[in-house]
This record gives C-alpha cells, sequence and structure tokens, in this order.
C-alpha cells in the first residue's frame, strides 16, 4: 500500500521574471512552486545558512514557537488548484497536563521557511505529488546551463 504523503527537498530557487521559482522533488519527480522575490530570497538565504543582521518575520515566529515550547513537526503541501499550492503546519505543543497537535493552514512558501529553519520534514499529499507535471529535465538543463557559464 502506498503512502497517503511522499518525502521532498528543495532541489533548486531560481529567479524567473516575476519571483523565483522553487524546484521541490525526491527521486521520483520534481516539481515547481512559483513565489514573490522576498520569499523566493528567504529561502535561499536559509538554505544557505545567511546570518541576518535582525530577525526576520520566518525567525520571529520560529523563536516564538520556542518561547511557547511549541515544536513543528512537519509541513505538508496538502492541495493544489489551478497552479496555487496550499500547505498545512502540523505542531505539537506538550506541558505537564496535555500534549496538543494543531494543523494550520499555511502558505507552503512560509512553510517551506520554516521546516529549513527547524530541520524538519517537508512532505506533498500523494495525491498531489502524482497530479503535477515533473520538472527533473527542465531543473537538470538548468542546472547543466549554469555549470557551462561557470
Amino acid at each position: 500500500m502506498k503512502s497517503n504523503v511522499v518525502g521532498i527537498t528543495i532541489k533548486g530557487v531560481m529567479p524567473t521574471a516575476n519571483g523565483c521559482a522553487v524546484f521541490l522533488g525526491n527521486e521520483e519527480k520534481v516539481f515547481v512552486i512559483y513565489v514573490d522575490q522576498g520569499i523566493g530570497n528567504t529561502i535561499s538565504m536559509t538554505i544557505n545558512d545567511v546570518q541576518k543582521e535582525r530577525p526576520m518575520t520566518h525567525d520571529l515566529i520560529g523563536h516564538i514557537f520556542t518561547g511557547f515550547g511549541i515544536e513543528l513537526q512537519r509541513v505538508v503541501i496538502n492541495d493544489v488548484d489551478e497552479g496555487t499550492y496550499y500547505a498545512r503546519l502540523i505542531l505539537r505543543m506538550e506541558n505537564e497536563i496535555d500534549t496538543k497537535l494543531v494543523e494550520l493552514d499555511a502558505r507552503p512558501s512560509d512553510s517551506l521557511v520554516l521546516a529549513l529553519q527547524q530541520d524538519k520534514p517537508i512532505l506533498v499529499d500523494r495525491e498531489v505529488f502524482d497530479k503535477v507535471d515533473d520538472m527533473s529535465e527542465i531543473l537538470e538543463r538548468i542546472a547543466n546551463q549554469e555549470e557551462n557559464e561557470e
């Protein structure tokens, strides 16, 4: 039986005319999510562990999670509709009385940054993964082109 989610990683972030293309996938398939330039830069900075002078919004959210003992468990890209992707943050908070699991709707771009910052899994719903176009060849072509330019 197939799992209902697939583990993925960020394979690359490329600038486009209107923002950035974020390539996500695994050895089976790569797909792309388009984000605005600002969040594309934030994803790149997080991947490259760039130190920031002041905390950015995603840093603040991570600090709030830590301050309240909230753990991001995973990010799930759970739907796509006409090129718009949707994601869920799965959060866990434990105290002396109980453990709470909370699932929040979030933009995939914000979710990716938080998952990267906290080294948490990025998953995609199997139906979404099966539905999206495979962009592996395009990513490979871009990588080869960048190598040739160097």
